[in-house]
């Protein structure tokens, strides 16, 4: 008899392993071994707001739009030159492109009390001149604590946003003072440099208060990337969160209904993974959706594992070595051995019990 059972599938939705693989190399690792175990694959590379969001909103685009590359200020002042997407009506824009953390040498060659958000400025202002109506801007990975005040001069200069909506993604919560405590020690600040980048924050909240009208001291996200997020805001621009904004564009919700199984993973799988970011915001559409979830995380840390979730830490099983320099084939390995031994029947729970 002639076996009626459909091609079981799973979606693919994973964060980048920051540093060591792109969100869709380790989705196209995922759809290898589902081939190779007898499934169907949807990938679905996910951002939150830092790595890889212009990517992953531009393909929800469909080659709609195009790339540009703009020559701005880097964070220490040198040239760079900075790529962004524009599609009819819409541009995305990544900051890490034109302030990131990278561009500045890592926290090791940055200057952290001198790195300007003055790029993601002139990208922005490329963009309205380019006739943008909308802008989504991602603003995870900088190098910078100026407030947006680098970004916001480089706006003004260019004659502001005129009627252009602004939409930044943000992939944490943080207020604007906050923003030198919390990011600093990243970005290679010193105990006393922290000192003088939170009075600098508190100092150009007042001015922008007085300036501008406007309080961000309060404002939730505010403190995303050292509170350019905030000098956006300033300028009249929404601060959300930014797993939804690419949520929205790729249909997430709707493409978790249609699977059997999602995966999803990031390099480090903390207590910081369930509010705000891809992990969190997968686990919590696919819970709603009745559909079983597998965490794939380069690593996991303190806050990492909860009750009923399963999760592979790949540093665990496979050393830190194969873990760091080939993750994709360590997804790959995991995911199919996974997939062999999934029962067919759907589960109707949100979540799988085990490792």
């Amino acid at each position: 008899m002639a076996d009626l059972r459909r091609t079981r599938l799973v979606l693919a939705a994973p964060d980048a392993f920051k540093g060591t693989a792109a969100a869709s190399e380790i989705a196209a690792a995922v759809a290898i071994a589902a081939r190779d175990a007898g499934w169907a694959c949807d990938e679905c590379p996910l951002a939150d707001g830092g790595e890889g969001f212009a990517d992953v909103v531009s393909a929800a685009a469909d080659g709609a739009g195009r790339w540009i590359e703009t020559t701005v200020t880097g964070p220490l002042g040198r040239p760079v030159v900075a790529r962004w997407y524009l599609a009819p009506g819409q541009a995305v824009i990544e900051s890490a492109t034109a302030s990131g953390l990278p561009l500045a040498g890592g926290s090791a060659g940055n200057d952290p009390v001198g790195a300007t958000s003055r790029g993601t400025g002139e990208l922005i202002a490329a963009a309205v001149a380019a006739g943008a109506r909308r802008i989504l801007i991602g603003v995870g990975g900088s190098a910078t604590t100026d407030g947006g005040l680098g970004a916001v001069e480089a706006i003004d200069e260019s004659g502001g946003l005129a009627d252009t909506e602004v939409v930044v993604a943000c992939d944490v919560e943080t207020l604007f003072v906050d923003a030198a405590d919390v990011f600093g020690p990243q970005k290679g600040a010193s105990a006393a440099q922290i000192v003088v980048l939170r009075r600098r924050l508190e100092a150009l909240a007042a001015r922008y208060r007085v300036e501008r009208g406007v309080d961000v001291s309060s404002l939730t996200r505010a403190g995303a990337a050292g509170g350019l997020a905030g000098g956006l805001a300033v300028l009249g621009a929404r601060l959300v969160p930014g797993f939804d904004v690419v949520a929205d564009a790729v249909s997430l919700v709707e493409r978790i209904g249609r699977a059997d199984l999602v995966v999803t993973g990031e390099g480090r799988l903390d207590a910081s993974s369930w509010s705000g970011k891809v992990v969190g915001g997968v686990r919590t559409r696919a819970r709603s959706a009745g559909v079983p979830l597998l965490v794939v995380a380069g690593t996991v840390g303190a806050g990492g594992p909860q009750s009923g979730l399963e999760v592979v830490d790949l540093t665990d099983r496979f050393g830190p070595a194969p873990a760091m320099a080939d993750p994709a084939a360590c997804v790959r390995e995991v995911v199919r051995e996974a997939l062999e031994h999934r029962p067919l029947d759907k589960p109707s729970s949100g979540e799988n019990v085990g490792r």
